[in-house]
Parts: structure tokens; sequence; C-alpha cells
């Protein structure tokens, strides 16, 4: 008979790896609609600048 594998047991826990679940969980979460709003924020805020002080062409 076949010896049976150890889930945790391989390459990948022998060369110490970590799987993609054990990392993630310090990872900072964000909403994309945050994001892209934050970027539309400050691309206005940037052109309304240029604006401002006449550097608009």
């Amino acid at each position: 008979m076949a010896k049976n594998k150890n889930e945790g047991s391989g390459l990948q826990s022998s060369a110490g790896l970590m799987r993609y679940f054990e990392a993630d969980d310090t990872a900072i979460k964000l909403n994309p609609k945050m994001v892209l709003g934050a970027c539309i924020g400050a691309g206005a805020t940037v052109m309304g600048l240029n604006i401002a002080f006449g550097l608009w062409p």
C-alpha cells in the first residue's frame, strides 16, 4: 500500500514558504471604490490647483 501524504508536508512547507491564506492575516483591507474615489479626488485637486495658479494651458 502507498503511504498517505500529509497535507502540510511537501516542498512548500520544507522550504519555509507560506501559503496565501496564512500570510493574509495582517493585510490592510481597502474597498476598491474608496481607492478609486481617492484617486479621482487627488486628480481633481491637482487639476484645480493648476487652474488656480494659471498653469493650465
